[in-house]
């Protein structure tokens, strides 16, 4: 949106007060005021003010040096989760896939040009980052976000694979649009995208979409081995089938609930 379209409308307090509650990841769990006026190009003065509303809020804790946000923040997201049944819907077959095929599985959205975890089941932990519901990956770099992108408009393609930033994040990694494209018209054919060690060495992962009662893809669900015990060929031999079937199921009961959680374009 241009800062024309946004005269008249847009509040830019409650902007600056959301890029301070991001301010803090699993990196920086704890900031000081002007590591938060830093990372949020804000005055000191202006970061102190956000700071102590939302304090005052109970959604950050500080001993008066340090500032932490509380669990309350989690109140922002769950206002959005409990608006639909996708993650309560998808659980118990991500927990009956993960059992049967041994590997982590997870259900993902799109928002923007992330792809967000709504719900996932762990059996180890493959990555060198701690992934769970909320956690954030760029869409171009995993499996999930591949089956995302590959469904959206071609228009709404054309203005993301324009605007983003394809970052090197292993020697395997796509940077070249070209070459994206054609991986997500490679995905939208098959109907799975497979990601080899792009977004981190060692990791390998599948995904498939899982389609609402009008056929549009609203998530995708994957499966992430290790690249030294699973093969690309043996996720596709192996994995795919029940991926699928689980896919399946989740469809199934979305259907039945009448929950359409919509993809949200980049």
């Amino acid at each position: 949106m241009t800062d024309t379209a946004r005269e008249g409308h847009f509040v830019q307090s409650l902007e600056r007060g959301l890029a301070v509650i991001r301010a803090f990841d699993a990196a920086h769990p704890e900031l000081t005021l002007s590591e938060v006026a830093r990372i949020c190009d804000l005055t000191r003065a202006a970061a102190r003010r956000f700071l102590l509303t939302l304090t005052d809020l109970g959604y950050v804790h500080t001993d008066g040096r340090l500032f932490r946000l509380s669990p309350r923040v989690l109140e922002l997201g769950y206002a959005y989760l409990s608006s639909i049944s996708l993650p309560e819907v998808a659980e118990p077959h991500l927990e009956r896939l993960a059992a049967e095929v041994h590997e982590s599985s997870s259900v993902s959205v799109l928002d923007g040009d992330d792809v967000v975890y709504v719900a996932r089941v762990p059996t180890s932990r493959i990555m060198t980052v701690s992934i769970n519901v909320g956690t954030r990956f760029p869409a171009y770099v995993t499996s999930m976000g591949r089956v995302l992108l590959a469904a959206v408009p071609a228009g709404v393609l054309d203005d993301y694979l324009a605007r983003v930033e394809l970052r090197r994040l292993t020697s395997r990694t796509i940077t070249d649009a070209a070459r994206l494209r054609a991986e997500l018209a490679r995905v939208q054919a098959q109907g799975y995208a497979i990601v080899d060690q792009e977004l981190e060495e060692g990791l390998r992962s599948m995904a498939v979409p899982v389609r609402d009662r009008h056929g549009g893809v609203v998530a995708a669900v994957n499966v992430s081995v290790h690249a030294s015990r699973t093969s690309t060929d043996a996720l596709r031999r192996d994995l795919l089938p029940p991926l699928l079937a689980a896919a399946a199921r989740i469809e199934s009961d979305l259907r039945v609930t009448g929950s359409s959680p919509a993809l949200r374009a980049v």
